[in-house]
C-alpha cells in the first residue's frame, strides 16, 4: 500500500513540473478593435493572428482582420462597405517588470475594400507598410494580452485589444 501511495505522489510531482515547462514558441489569438478610415465613421472590427517566437524578443506574425463593415446612404440609395486586412509582420518586444512588455511591429499588409452601392459592386486594394506600437501583459506562460495602435495605411489608424495563447 505504501508503494502505491509513494508512486502516486511521485507521479503527481512529476506532472506538476511538466506544467512549469516553457510553452512552445507558437502562438495564436484574437483581437477586437476600432478603425478610423478617412471618409468613414469610426468602425469596430475583429481579427485573428498566428505567430512564431524565434527568441523571447523577436517574433513573426500573420493575421486577418476585418477593419470595417458599414452601411451608408446617399439620398434614398443605400450602400455597404467592408474593409479587410491581411498582414505579415516582424515583432520586436522589450520586457518590462511584472509580466509587462512593450513591442513594435513592422510589416507588410494588403487592405481590400469591397463596396456595393445601388446594385453596383466595386473592389479596391492597397498594399504597403504596416507599423504599430503596443503594450503586452502575460497572465501566465500561456496567456498573453495586448493593447496596440497600428497604422496599416496612411489614411487608416487602428486601435485594438487582443488575447493570445502560446502553444
Amino acid at each position: 500500500m505504501f508503494k502505491k501511495i509513494a508512486a502516486a505522489v511521485a507521479l503527481v510531482a512529476a506532472s506538476a513540473s511538466a506544467f512549469a515547462v516553457e510553452p512552445q514558441p507558437f502562438y495564436a489569438g484574437v483581437d477586437v478593435g476600432s478603425t478610423k478610415i478617412e471618409g468613414l465613421d469610426r468602425e469596430g472590427g475583429y481579427g485573428a493572428f498566428l505567430g512564431y517566437k524565434f527568441t523571447p524578443n523577436v517574433a513573426i506574425e500573420g493575421g486577418y482582420h476585418r477593419l470595417a463593415d458599414t452601411e451608408f446612404s446617399v439620398g434614398s440609395a443605400r450602400g455597404d462597405v467592408t474593409v479587410d486586412q491581411i498582414a505579415l509582420s516582424v515583432i520586436g518586444s522589450l520586457p518590462l517588470s511584472n509580466g509587462f512588455d512593450v513591442y513594435g511591429r513592422l510589416g507588410y499588409n494588403r487592405i481590400e475594400a469591397d463596396a456595393d452601392f445601388g446594385g453596383v459592386s466595386a473592389k479596391e486594394h492597397d498594399s504597403g507598410a504596416l507599423y504599430g506600437l503596443g503594450l503586452g501583459y502575460s497572465f501566465s506562460p500561456v496567456v498573453h494580452a495586448r493593447l496596440e495602435v497600428q497604422k496599416p495605411a496612411s489614411d487608416t489608424t487602428r486601435v485594438l485589444a487582443g488575447v493570445g495563447f502560446r502553444f
